[in-house]
């Protein structure tokens, strides 16, 4: 069993997870753009049961493109987005890699909305890619 520490910036939120990622995903939606602040969102995906949220989170909701809901939880104190739940896939947990703060991580398995995608951003070539 693989069990792994995340958390926000100020370690008020944090999660256990203690099982291998079912999936590793960067997305380049401008949605995860303006969600991170960055060029595209990265997350693992986690068996629901596998996942363990010890402190408060506030909540935001939006809508994907497929018209399903999606739930990010938060630290009201210091902003981090450390966990999300997806309506299309409701037995799992998705984790941002970077609440994880290891650079020893697995590589994402797939790449997601790289019509968005910024043109100077390199993807490994031997991922799953996806315009949409």
């Amino acid at each position: 069993m693989n069990t792994r520490n995340a958390a926000c910036s100020c370690g008020r939120l944090s999660i256990i997870v203690e099982e291998t990622p079912v999936r590793i995903s960067m997305c380049h939606c401008l949605a995860c753009q303006r969600r991170t602040g960055s060029v595209f969102g990265a997350q693992a995906w986690y068996p629901k049961e596998k996942v363990t949220v010890s402190g408060p989170s506030s909540e935001y909701c939006r809508t994907a493109d497929s018209g399903k809901r999606i739930t990010y939880h938060f630290c009201s104190e210091c902003g981090s987005t450390v966990y999300y739940q997806a309506d299309a896939f409701p037995d799992r947990t998705a984790v941002p890699i970077g609440a994880f703060a290891d650079p020893s991580f697995p590589v994402p398995m797939v790449s997601i909305y790289e019509s968005s995608k910024h043109a100077w951003v390199t993807v490994p070539k031997d991922l799953e890619h996806h315009d949409d």
